[in-house]
């Protein structure tokens, strides 16, 4: 017998002569006979530790977790904003969700007037979201903004609500902020200020965390609750099933039983995970410990079934695992990844996550909720039902003869839309995130083809006085990767590697290039680049890009000069992301032709 099964034998009948409390120990099985769950009605709350009924034994919860009931409602007081009824509560996720009881169909109004002080909420770790609420004269139509609000119309001034990050600047010059607030980021309304409001216009509620208890982390499932013992003045977590509150084990009762209890011991240790997944399973652990506080949902991997209907409908596989469609209990469709092929260690899970919830832009896919469970891992994405931008280029590519699917319009504004995201990721962010994998694969479209960036396994973050970026080997997509990636001579790692690859899907996107990269391929100078089409423009002379309209030649020659200069060798001559929005929303006239890009022009790709 290897020398750690032994000492797992002898640790456990070690432990095992001594008493050992469980979750399922009197002082909870006591607590739950003298306050057992109840509701004011059928379809009301559940309630329960730490909350009670004012007509419950104050044992039975905490200080300020009073309910009440009123006919039908299910009543809570909050010292500065009186009474609310509550409609729902997720002990899961320690949210609450309030509407306010002389509500008059204006719910901004109710989420503006509602005080937290002195309450039970949590206000130091929930993360919460500012909004501004926009007056015009006129009616506008811009990125997180919506409205008008009827019930808050004044005068005759249409009232909007906007995240109060976005650029105001953008807004026509008859608009004005009339006056700002703040939303809270809840697990259940996940992530984002204007989807946040949204969900506040649609149900009236307001959704919000209590404060931690110890208890809750680890412990509230599908069988575990948190309780209280009043022997040792903490909360404690319970198992309704497991009715004894103590385990001995009395070493030496019979022979036979020793050795039958060693075997088990022996084959349980033995079929534990290495050393390595041990490991990763402890670094993802630590990970969720540690960002607790994020805004997002954690499934189980039964849930996740339930949620795709078993894997039924698949919409794509990538190199980490495979996509499929399903849908919340609410009925909100989502893409749920499954991570099967992870690399580094959990590296990957753990960047995608970290990343994608501190972010929160109209043009970056929103991640719902999460799945870690033994060696199951899965991301919950809002559902984008056009899939991703590369379906809609191929065909352009691969038969000259077909009808391009997408307009030169709407080609220029969903690279407009990219260029935003990639620039909010690299400014918008407390910390700069660089995403490394920047590719028609990885941009989705909404049903209004509005583009969301996707994807973060790759992602890295840095401060954002930090210019240059430690990375091992190449990473991203062979033919979207910047050459300093993998030829250092070029220029240090930084944000400007995104810029690369921006620039290759524009050129992509345009049809500028052969994007049936062959993934093989280690030296990048194999791949074809469109030196054509640089000659061609440096010339004065038509694109040949399935160009019928004067305008479209305008916007097509935009599009691709862009490119050129986002494509540049050395990261020095690439310009940032803010620029390339900058230069994506201006005139063709006011763009300089940039030097050539390729390498065949004046770099030895040859020498290190």
């Amino acid at each position: 017998m290897p020398m750690s099964h032994l000492l797992c034998v002898i640790l456990f009948l070690l432990s095992s002569s001594t008493q050992t409390r469980t979750l399922g120990d009197n002082s909870g099985e006591s607590f739950f006979k003298q306050c057992p769950p109840t509701k004011c009605t059928n379809k009301g709350p559940t309630i329960r530790f730490p909350f009670r009924l004012n007509t419950q034994p104050s044992i039975c919860g905490l200080e300020g977790y009073e309910l009440s009931c009123s006919g039908n409602n299910t009543l809570i007081n909050f010292p500065f904003s009186g009474n609310y009824y509550v409609k729902e509560i997720s002990y899961r996720e320690r949210t609450i969700s309030l509407m306010e009881v002389h509500y008059k169909n204006c719910p901004l109004q109710s989420l503006m007037s509602f005080n937290r002080s002195d309450s039970i909420l949590d206000k130091s770790t929930t993360p919460f979201l500012p909004f501004a609420l926009v007056k015009c004269l006129d009616r506008v139509a811009t990125d997180r903004m919506i409205g008008p609000i009827e019930c808050l119309r004044d005068d005759d001034s249409l009232v909007y609500v906007m995240d109060a990050d976005g650029a105001m600047d953008r807004l026509p010059l008859n608009c004005h902020t009339s006056k700002t607030a703040e939303i809270a980021n809840s697990g259940l309304i996940h992530s984002g200020v204007i989807p946040a409001i949204e969900s506040q216009l649609r149900t009236g509620e307001i959704i919000e965390e209590w404060r931690t208890l110890d208890c809750y982390y680890g412990c509230e499932t599908s069988w575990n609750y948190c309780a209280y013992n009043s022997t040792s003045n903490e909360t404690i977590c319970y198992n309704p099933r497991h009715k004894s509150s103590h385990v001995p084990l009395i070493i030496g009762t019979s022979i036979g039983g020793t050795i039958l209890l060693a075997v088990m011991i022996f084959l349980i240790c033995r079929s534990r995970k290495s050393d390595n997944e041990k490991e990763t399973w402890l670094k993802i652990e630590k990970f969720l410990t540690n960002y607790k506080t994020l805004s997002l949902t954690r499934y189980n991997f039964s849930e996740i079934k339930k949620i795709t209907r078993r894997f039924k409908h698949k919409l794509g596989q990538g190199g980490c695992g495979s996509v499929y469609q399903g849908s919340l209990p609410n009925g909100i469709p989502v893409a749920v990844k499954m991570l099967e092929n992870s690399r580094g260690n959990g590296e990957e899970f753990i960047n995608e996550v970290i990343a994608i919830s501190r972010i929160h832009h109209f043009n970056v896919v929103r991640l719902l909720g999460y799945c870690y469970e033994g060696t199951q891992r899965a991301l919950v994405y809002e559902f984008m039902p056009n899939g991703s931008l590369e379906k809609f280029i191929i065909s352009i590519i691969d038969d000259s003869k077909t009808h391009r699917q997408l307009s030169w319009e709407k080609i220029q504004q969903i690279a407009i839309g990219i260029a935003r995201g990639i620039e909010y990721l690299h400014q918008g962010c407390n910390q700069r995130i660089l995403h490394f994998d920047i590719k028609p694969h990885n941009i989705l479209l909404d049903h209004n083809f509005q583009p969301k960036i996707a994807d973060f396994g790759l992602a890295k973050l840095s401060s954002k006085d930090q210019s240059i970026i430690s990375v091992t080997g190449a990473r991203g997509t062979p033919g979207y990767i910047a050459p300093e990636l993998f030829l250092r001579n070029f220029g240090e790692v930084s944000y400007k590697s995104d810029v690369y690859s921006f620039g290759m899907l524009l050129l992509d996107i345009c049809g500028c290039r052969n994007n049936k990269v062959d993934e093989t391929v280690e030296d990048q100078s194999q791949i074809y680049l469109p030196e054509c089409i640089y000659d061609r423009l440096s010339e004065g002379k038509e694109l040949e890009l399935q160009i019928e309209t004067g305008e479209e030649e305008m916007i097509a020659k935009k599009l691709t000069i862009v490119a050129f200069w986002c494509i540049q060798w050395r990261p020095k001559d690439r310009p940032s992301m803010a620029m390339v929005v900058q230069m994506l929303e201006g005139d063709l006239q006011s763009l300089k032709m940039p030097p050539k890009p390729f390498v065949s022009s004046d770099v030895d790709v040859g020498s290190t």
